[in-house]
C-alpha cells in the first residue's frame, strides 16, 4: 500500500476523544477488558467466544439477534458464540463495561457430561444472582492475569450459571461427539494459523472426512474450524499491534494477504478497526472510578 494510503487509513482510525480500551494482562485463553465509549462504539461484529460483561455506567446499547438491547448499570450481558452485534452509547454520557471473553471449550470442558450442547441463554441483557456473583470474580481485578487454578474455578463458576440459565443444554439428547479429533483439529489450527490450512490436512490430523471435521467441530466450540483459525490470526495480529508493529508489519506477520486484508477482517470481528483499537489502548488504562467494582 502507498504510504500516503497508509497514512490516511491510521487516520480514519483515530479513536474518538474520551473514547479508551483497557485490556488485562492475561495469557491463557481468557481475554477481559474493561471500555468507555462516550458515542459508536462497535460495527456488527461477531466473536468466536462467549462475551460475558457487566454495564458500569451509563447505558450500553446493540443489536442482537433482531432486536434491540439496553444495558443499564449493573446489567448483566450474555453474546454467544457467532452471533452478530453491535454496540454504542444510549446516553450523552457514553458507557462503560467490564467483559470476559471465554472460549466454548473451556465451557464444555467444565460442565463435562452434564450438558449435551453449549448453553444458549436467549436474553441477551439480564441480572441473575448465579451469574452475577461469577462474573464479578472474573472481572473484579484487571490489573494481574488470573492464575491457572483461579481461572479453572471462574470457569466452572461460570458454566454453572450459563447451564443454569439454559436448562435444555442439559437435556438435549447427547450425540456422539469425536471430541479426540476435534482437539486434535484446534491443536492444529493453533500451531499453523500464520498459514492457509487445507481441509485435507483436518482430515488427515482427525481421520474425519472435512464435512464431518466441520459439523463436529461447531458443535463442540460453537464455530467453525475457518473462524476458529481466522480469530487466531487476528489474535496474532492485536499482540504485534500491542508490541509497537505497524499494520503492514502485523499483517505480514500474523499471515493476512497484506494490511488492507487485515484491517478488513479485524473490523469485522472486533467491530473496529485495528488502528482505532490501538489509539484507544494507548490512551486507556484509566483506572475504575471508586464505588465501580462489577457486581457492586
Amino acid at each position: 500500500m502507498p504510504r500516503r494510503s497508509a497514512d490516511r487509513l491510521e487516520g480514519s482510525c483515530a479513536a474518538a476523544p474520551g473514547d479508551w480500551l483497557r485490556v488485562a494482562p492475561d495469557t491463557g485463553p481468557i481475554e477481559r477488558i474493561e471500555a468507555f465509549f462516550a458515542g459508536h462504539a462497535f460495527d456488527p461484529h461477531r466473536h468466536d467466544t462467549y462475551a460475558l460483561g457487566i454495564t458500569l455506567s451509563g447505558v450500553q446499547r446493540f443489536d442482537y439477534r433482531g432486536q434491540e438491547a439496553n444495558s443499564l448499570v449493573g446489567d448483566l450481558i450474555v453474546i454467544h458464540p457467532d452471533e452478530v452485534h453491535n454496540g454504542r452509547a444510549g446516553a450523552e454520557a457514553g458507557f462503560r463495561y467490564r467483559m470476559a471473553y471465554l472460549e466454548p471449550r473451556l465451557v464444555r470442558e467444565a460442565l463435562g457430561d452434564r450438558a449435551g450442547a453449549l448453553p444458549f441463554v436467549r436474553r441477551a441483557v439480564l441480572d441473575d444472582g448465579r451469574l452475577r456473583a461469577a462474573l464479578a470474580a472474573l472481572l473484579r481485578d484487571l490489573d494481574r492475569p488470573l492464575e491457572p487454578l483461579e481461572a479453572d474455578h471462574l470457569t466452572a463458576a461460570v458454566a454453572d450459571a450459563l447451564v443454569g440459565l439454559d436448562r435444555s443444554a442439559a437435556r438435549h439428547r447427547r450425540e456422539p461427539l469425536a471430541s479426540r479429533a476435534v482437539e486434535r483439529a484446534r491443536a492444529y489450527l493453533d500451531a499453523h494459523h500464520g498459514r492457509v490450512v487445507r481441509s485435507d490436512e483436518l482430515e488427515t490430523v482427525t481421520g474425519l472426512s472435512r464435512f464431518e471435521v466441520a459439523r463436529q467441530f461447531r458443535r463442540a466450540l460453537g464455530t467453525s474450524p475457518y473462524r476458529y483459525l481466522l480469530m487466531r490470526r487476528l489474535g496474532a495480529a492485536r499482540a504485534f499491534l500491542r508490541a509497537g508493529a505497524t499494520l503492514a508489519d502485523a499483517a505480514a506477520a500474523s499471515g493476512f494477504a497484506d494490511q488492507s486484508h487485515l484491517t478488513r477482517q479485524f473490523r469485522a470481528a472486533y467491530g473496529l478497526p485495528p488502528g482505532r483499537w490501538r489509539a484507544m489502548q494507548r490512551g486507556g488504562g484509566r483506572p475504575a472510578p471508586p464505588g465501580h467494582a462489577p457486581g457492586a
